[in-house]
């Protein structure tokens, strides 16, 4: 058997890979930012964790509860994350519901979140070519009479930030094809406590961080509150994953080097992340 890439790249003299000796700060929470770790750690870079926000299970289910008990009603679930996914399941594992309640249900999810998908109920009906809101919203668009039928999004309430547009957009582009729209927190999206990042952010501070890396615009708007001047940040290159996130770090007034054009997985991210560096050369 041959070695895949992965294991070929172990082998590589760290010297020889093209994110070598970047210091990369990860924002990302801490339930996925370990792969975007570790897609750095195999280009040569020096990841930092320094996770903004955290996002955890609902403290109430009341709304969650009584939705999921009336899954029947919905010709379609679009889920637009990796943690929305998960959220929903644990909670119908947790109130006994069967898969089968999502018989009358078509499935969409986005990118790498289909594995998780997959994983967890065994089918996925719908992945849309761009991974993105606006990618779901162009595939259900060629699909006839869907101004008839009612669609269910699980979502994060956002808790001590201002709700980044990416869902309420999502759902205004939903109604206007005529869907029946029920829009539904499955879990909590809040902004994490800098007190404990004394050690990163003198880094930052310091002009010693490469790369700040954010993966969501709710990211980017707990950490530009955790300065007192954007002048703490502006020696560090920002990399955004994808052109969603990028265009709404800008509209919060940062200047944006790198955007993924490749958003289905960390391993585009951090290849974009490369790429700037080799031409920067």
């Amino acid at each position: 058997m041959i070695p895949n890439s992965s294991e070929i790249n172990l082998l590589i003299p760290s010297s020889k890979l093209p994110l070598y000796a970047k210091k990369v700060l990860v924002t990302a929470p801490r339930n996925y930012a370990c792969r975007l770790l570790e897609e750095i750690i195999k280009k040569g870079g020096l990841p930092i964790l320094m996770s903004t926000i955290e996002t955890c299970f609902l403290s109430d289910y009341t709304d969650l509860d009584i939705t999921l008990q009336k899954l029947d009603k919905f010709n379609w679930i679009i889920f637009t994350s990796r943690n929305g996914i998960i959220a929903f399941f644990q909670r119908l594992h947790e109130l006994n519901i069967p898969h089968s309640a999502l018989h009358n249900c078509q499935l969409c999810a986005l990118g790498k979140d289909t594995e998780s998908l997959l994983s967890l109920c065994g089918r996925v009906d719908l992945i849309p070519e761009e991974p993105s809101p606006a990618g779901i919203v162009a595939e259900l668009s060629k699909i006839p009479n869907i101004h008839y039928q009612t669609v269910l999004v699980p979502t994060p309430e956002v808790v001590g930030l201002p709700e980044p547009n990416i869902i309420p957009n999502l759902i205004n582009d939903l109604h206007k094809l005529g869907m029946q729209v029920t829009r539904l927190s499955t879990y909590m999206t809040q902004c994490i406590d800098k007190n404990i990042y004394a050690v990163e952010l003198n880094l930052i501070r310091q002009g010693m961080i490469d790369i700040i890396a954010f993966s969501s615009t709710a990211e980017v708007e707990s950490f530009i509150r955790m300065f007192d001047s954007r002048s703490d940040y502006e020696n560090s290159i920002i990399a955004c994953f994808g052109p969603y996130t990028a265009t709404n770090v800008q509209d919060l007034g940062l200047n944006v080097s790198i955007v993924s054009n490749d958003y289905s997985s960390f391993a585009g991210f951090t290849a974009a992340m490369a790429d700037f560096l080799l031409r920067a050369c």
